[in-house]
């Protein structure tokens, strides 16, 4: 369960006479310091960063017709081949074939004429037969194509989306593991967005929250990262989408209510995070880092995922549920125009904190077009660029800025591709394209030389350029806004006027003793939990 961390605002405050002398006494401490680094150490602007980690893996053999284990393919043994068409079978250099036959521990090596490898060809062709291949040309399709290989690859059998192969990314993280969902329902994969969905429902929490991450058997990763609250928005939005997109319409009603104990659970973390001024409180965001102050990358999901869990809450008949649902999404809706909306979306309440990838969540196809969103959308695409053409998560990322993140590049095509602006999306999308493995998977990191490092290939990543290249096709779900009626909650009748009366005294009295306690602030401050560095 979350903690509360906070102090009175009047506590441990100085005086002003106090205040100056320590502004004072730290002017010069910080003077000297800065004499002494401009003396005997390198300039400002040369700080040394520590290398990404390095390519490890630059593509994956498997059998996506038949769950099995997923082989990575080093970029040594990546260089000079290529996978045969639309298949997860590579062809080496000396033109021989290596893949993995079904239901084996171990990749073989075969001729080119060989039976076994044509026939998982044929397999993987009739898997992605088996929904759509987003993509406006056949380039685009590739791209989808080799995307959706992988992303089946990384599936375990019993759900668990992995974000990656390397061992510090064979996790699940429920944000990434949503989006998997997501994409492989969008490209009529339901039944395997469905079994990802169930994956996530069996790690939730008993507080109905979810640690950072988990193995493949579903056991959290406690390494000291903290929970991330936005798993609470992400998770209802990705069954509802999953639910909207189903083409099964009696099969979607039986599994939903299958999935909808979690989603209950989840929306009602979000409703309970809500403070008096309708904001989550801060914590830690897709950055993976806490904030002291609210954050956009929490506000925004939770909003997202309160929408789709009232809009699922109606059409599987809870309609208690749904106006509850709704006038929570109601509140942060109006606490994000009060709060973030006059400074320009940035990446929390505080107005120097920098413009981040979040804003993204607040655009299609997490929430209706809105010009203000639109606008900080294309200003912090500038701010976050970074010099070998990508974006960082935010202007205030601690980490070296000549890096760029693919994830987050890869939101700013999905939110140029679902409003329709054709030329952002292809842009965005043919950096991307550039900027992966020789073997076609994208990596999680581009170096400042324009290098692909890291995890490779990257779940979350890859879901979201399926959904960017999908957005390009046809207009993808957007959970509605509730209109007014549904914002409306049971309220009692009026009581007599003698009994308001009384109750007006015993409130205002509770307020006289509140207000000679007020408390800063709470931050999210869950136990140990887990995360990605």
């Amino acid at each position: 369960m979350g903690r509360v961390v906070g102090r009175s605002k009047g506590e441990g405050r100085l005086s002003p006479a106090s205040r100056h002398a320590r502004y004072t006494a730290g002017a010069v401490l910080l003077l000297g310091l800065v004499s002494c680094v401009r003396a005997d150490g390198p300039p400002p602007d040369a700080r040394a960063y520590p290398a990404p980690v390095p390519l490890v893996v630059a593509g994956l053999i498997g059998d996506p017709s038949f769950p099995g284990p997923a082989f990575p393919v080093s970029p040594e043994e990546a260089r000079g081949a290529s996978y045969l068409p639309s298949s997860s079978v590579l062809r080496l250099p000396d033109g021989r074939l290596r893949y993995l036959p079904p239901g084996a521990a171990e990749t073989v090596t075969v001729p080119p004429d060989d039976p076994g490898a044509a026939a998982a060809v044929a397999a993987s062709r009739a898997w992605l037969e088996g929904g759509t291949v987003p993509g406006g040309d056949a380039a685009e399709r590739r791209i989808s194509g080799r995307a959706l290989l992988d992303l089946r690859l990384l599936t375990r059998p019993n759900g668990a989306a992995l974000a990656g192969v390397h061992p510090r990314w064979r996790s699940v993280w429920t944000r990434d593991a949503s989006f998997v969902a997501v994409a492989f329902a969008a490209t009529g994969h339901h039944e395997l967005s469905y079994e990802i969905l169930s994956f996530l429902a069996s790690t939730q929490e008993p507080d109905g929250a979810w640690e950072a991450r988990y193995d493949a058997a579903g056991t959290p990763v406690l390494d000291g990262r903290p929970r991330q609250l936005d798993a609470v928005g992400w998770f209802p939005w990705a069954a509802w989408y999953w639910y909207v997109t189903a083409e099964c319409r009696d099969c979607a009603e039986e599994r939903a209510g299958m999935l909808w104990p979690a989603a209950r659970a989840a929306a009602e973390v979000a409703v309970g995070s809500l403070g008096t001024d309708g904001l989550p409180p801060g914590g830690a965001d897709y950055w993976e880092a806490e904030t002291w102050r609210p954050n956009l990358g929490t506000a925004a999901p939770l909003r997202t995922g309160l929408r789709a869990a009232a809009d699922l809450a109606r059409r599987l008949g809870h309609e208690s549920e749904a106006r509850r649902y709704a006038a929570a999404a109601g509140r942060i809706d109006a606490a994000i125009a009060r709060e973030f909306a006059p400074i320009g979306y940035p990446r929390t309440t505080g107005a120097r904190s920098g413009a981040d990838a979040a804003v993204n969540f607040l655009a299609p196809p997490f929430a209706p077009p809105d010009p203000r969103v639109e606008e900080a959308i294309a200003d912090a695409a500038e701010r976050l660029r970074a010099p070998n053409g990508g974006v960082l998560p935010g202007e205030r990322w601690p980490q070296d800025p000549t890096v760029a993140w693919t994830p987050e590049t890869a939101l700013f095509a999905l939110s140029a591709a679902a409003a329709d602006d054709e030329e952002a999306a292809d842009r965005w999308l043919g950096w991307l394209a550039a900027h992966r493995t020789s073997l076609g998977a994208f990596p999680e990191k581009v170096s400042g030389d324009g290098k692909p490092k890291s995890a490779a290939p990257l779940g979350w990543t890859e879901a979201i350029v399926l959904l960017a290249l999908a957005a390009k096709n046809e207009p993808l779900p957007v959970p509605p806004v509730p209109d007014r009626s549904s914002l409306r909650t049971n309220t009692p009748p009026l009581l007599p006027v003698v009994g308001a009366l009384l109750c007006a005294g015993v409130l205002v009295a509770a307020l006289v003793t509140v207000s000679r306690k007020v408390a800063t602030r709470p931050r999210w401050r869950p136990g140990p939990g887990s995360g990605r560095l």
